[in-house]
């Protein structure tokens, strides 16, 4: 028996169940799916307190950077350099070769990887010319918080006539991302093109499902950021996504002004020693050539340079009226209009057609010496905005563009909400909004919008 004691322990080859657990409480374990399982290491839950997670659709256990990792000096801190890729030749047609991304190792950085250098990005953007214009300020944030980054835009038709007023954007494609079954050549065209210029990032304000979320990903960029439905629409587009963002409904352009902004939060987050980016206003850039276009326009219709006020978003069927997506109701019939230019004094009121068809309605409530200039471009509209006194109109893109050039300006909205949502800090843009009280635009208090015209003799005096 001594000999036996003297024995060393047996071990089962099955560890036994302790017995505190009974058999009816294993049958309430949960199951054995990893996506259940949870963090069992008290360092991973610090993580996941400290850390937020990328994408929960992508990996389950990505927890983000680890904070107690030291990185070296190289491509690791600060804001990436300009470009360091020789200028082209200007003699040579063909230039110096663009490698393609990570073939290079001095072309393309180590900065890509390791900071999250963006030399090339595409912004792809939902909507026509009010929402294409403010998605200025975040291409501009983009600029300065990305040293010598290259933007490219994709949008449609009329959105894409936004960006001859941007000074940072290098190319602008058309192609309308809002197009439910878009032609199958032109869509697969879109994708070589954009998976041929190598982007590290690719930017979508389009409310992006499975279908969307596959087109990013087939551009093979780096970085696939964009908003999603949020409802069940957007299942499975989080799989294709490096980023994404829930929208607060189903139309974007409800949220005015502000509408992009949790993509510039994203856009301008800190990162080590980089503090916060500051959105940047709404500024916009005008050619000499544009200028030279509107002016002989105005004067052939009799005003003259800073003497006259812009009259805009008179009622019409036309595209080219630039309204929001997010406000139907913003604009006026000519009869309205009629009334308050009659209380315009010492200046000429100039009204901006968007169609040739409603030339004649003017006239005839107007008087037939009214002066009419026939505009559709935003960035003739911004030049003719930029030598006048000032801007009387409703919640059209002429409101963004006065604010832009720092011009006075009237508004005229359904709502005083309205309002404030789509010009905020109003006062120091030198707006002045009158809402409707019935929440139509077509109830507007004419007598309101009489005495907000007084801000115009004021800034012509200081002229």
């Amino acid at each position: 028996m001594a000999a036996i004691s003297l024995l060393p322990k047996s071990f089962s080859p099955f560890q036994t169940m302790p017995p505190s657990i009974s058999p009816t409480q294993l049958t309430k374990l949960p199951s054995l799916n990893p996506f259940d399982l949870q963090p069992c290491c008290t360092r991973t839950s610090t993580l996941q307190v400290n850390a937020k997670k990328k994408n929960p659709w992508l990996d389950p256990f990505d927890f983000g950077d680890d904070p107690a990792r030291e990185f070296g000096s190289l491509f690791s801190d600060g804001k990436q350099e300009e470009d360091p890729r020789p200028p082209d030749n200007p003699n040579n047609p063909y230039g110096f070769l663009k490698f393609p991304m990570g073939y290079n190792v001095e072309v393309a950085s180590l900065g890509l990887k390791v900071r999250g250098d963006v030399r090339r990005c595409c912004c792809v953007i939902s909507g026509g010319v009010y929402e294409n214009l403010l998605f200025f300020p975040v291409i501009q944030l983009i600029k300065d918080r990305y040293p010598g980054v290259q933007v490219d835009v994709v949008a449609s038709a009329r959105g894409k006539q936004v960006h001859e007023l941007n000074k940072n954007v290098r190319w602008a494609n058309v192609y309308d991302p809002d197009e439910d079954f878009p032609e199958p050549a032109e869509y697969t065209d879109m994708i070589g093109i954009l998976k041929g210029r190598y982007y590290d990032m690719i930017l979508s304000t389009k409310l992006a499902g499975l279908g969307h979320a596959a087109f990013l990903f087939m551009t093979t960029a780096r970085d696939r950021v964009s908003y999603i439905y949020p409802n069940v629409n957007s299942a499975g587009a989080g799989l294709l996504l490096s980023e994404t963002f829930t929208a607060n409904g189903l139309n974007l352009s409800e949220g005015g002004y502000n509408m992009y902004h949790e993509m510039l939060d994203w856009l301008g987050r800190p990162f080590r020693s980089v503090p916060r980016q500051p959105v940047p206003p709404l500024k916009v850039l005008i050619s000499r050539k544009l200028k030279e276009v509107v002016a002989a326009k105005y004067q052939n219709a009799g005003a003259e340079k800073g003497k006259y006020v812009v009259i805009h978003g008179i009622e019409c069927d036309s595209e080219a009226s630039m309204q929001s997506r997010g406000d139907t109701d913003s604009l006026l019939p000519i009869q309205v209009w009629a009334q308050i230019a009659k209380a315009i004094r010492g200046m000429k009121p100039l009204f901006v057609i968007p169609h040739e068809k409603i030339r004649e309605d003017v006239e005839e409530h107007v008087g037939e010496d009214a002066s009419i200039v026939f505009i559709t471009t935003p960035g003739q509209l911004a030049a003719l905005i930029n030598d006048s006194v000032g801007v009387i109109a409703t919640n059209t893109a002429a409101i963004q563009l006065a604010n832009a050039r720092g011009k006075p300006s009237i508004a005229l909205f359904s709502s005083e909400a309205k309002g404030k949502l789509f010009v905020p800090n109003a006062e120091d843009k030198k707006c002045t909004i009158v809402p409707s009280t019935t929440s139509k635009l077509t109830d507007i208090n004419v007598e309101a919008v009489k005495n907000a015209i007084k801000i115009f003799d004021v800034s012509l005096a200081l002229a």
